[in-house]
């Protein structure tokens, strides 16, 4: 008698599904990481994502779940907030990067675009752009030619000379995505995109940014209040609560989840719930 098939191997947790002709190893790994500030606060407990070369992945969750600290834990900016990685890794096509300095990753390919923007207001759009190339050392000329995609990219950036922090919010925005551009990367962290926006702007500057990842082939890690945009764009989405990641999967998958409807889409079938009672509210998350 023919001894039984082996079982098939466990499908691994909190990983997308590879896009066909892609590498198997993610461009960005981030495995069962800590984040500790001044020594004493646990902020982040085991968190684990991952992110493959070309896609679009997606952090969501509610204002201090940890979202902002794994990007900064990502590109090395904790260490100006007093935090660091305490256990875990961080890899970059292949190679650790946990606790690196925030330069030392720029170069490697990994720009974030900050919560709020944070472009420097007494500067001419053109100067912020040239900001951003600040670790390339291909000359000047190579460098004009990004500014003159960029600019085709945002072309309402062009017609822009005075200072930057005359700037609307939407087209700070797109003058904050243009400096990361300058900087070349493949992985770009972008953090909160659609804060302080108008719903059109939104539209436009997810629109701008399913175009940078189709055009240029960019990779994007990005972290969003606006649920129903992020899984729009994004093929895979992580949801983060209370310092860890608590429910994971394809962005279909993601937005027809009854849960994630319900707390984060604004919907939940036909009987929709109220949140009156937060004891209520959290009893029901059943990832909890």
């Amino acid at each position: 008698m023919a001894a039984p098939a082996p079982a098939p191997a466990p499908t691994p947790v909190a990983t997308p599904p590879v896009a066909p002709g892609a590498s198997a190893e993610p461009l960005l790994s981030v495995n069962n990481i800590e984040v500790i500030y001044d020594d004493v606060i646990l902020v982040l407990r085991g968190v684990s994502l991952a992110v493959p070369q070309g896609e679009i992945v997606t952090l969501l969750g509610p204002n201090g779940a940890g979202k902002s600290t794994t990007l900064k834990a990502i590109s090395g900016l904790l260490r100006t907030e007093n935090g660091k990685v305490t256990r875990g890794d961080i890899r970059f096509m292949g190679e650790p990067i946990a606790n690196a300095a925030p330069e030392s990753i720029v170069r490697r390919g990994i720009f974030q675009v900050m919560e709020g923007r944070r472009i420097v207001e007494d500067m001419t759009v053109i100067e912020n752009l040239r900001l951003g190339a600040f670790t390339r050392t291909d000359g000047a000329r190579a460098q004009r030619r990004d500014i003159d995609m960029v600019l085709d990219y945002f072309p309402r950036l062009r017609e822009r000379t005075g200072l930057a922090g005359y700037l609307s919010g939407g087209e700070q925005q797109m003058l904050a995505i243009g400096r990361a551009m300058m900087a070349r990367p493949r992985l770009i962290l972008l953090d909160e995109p659609s804060m302080g926006l108008s719903p059109l702007l939104v539209k436009e500057v997810f629109s701008i940014i399913r175009t940078l990842n189709r055009e240029l082939g960019i990779t994007l890690l990005l972290v969003e209040q606006n649920a129903r945009m992020a899984l729009g764009a994004a093929s895979f989405g992580y949801i983060m609560e209370s310092g860890k990641v608590v429910m994971d999967g394809s962005a279909p998958a993601l937005m027809d989840n009854e849960d994630v409807k319900e707390f984060y889409l604004g919907g939940g079938g036909a009987h929709r719930r109220s949140f009156k009672n937060l004891k209520s509210y959290k009893r029901r998350k059943r990832w909890l």
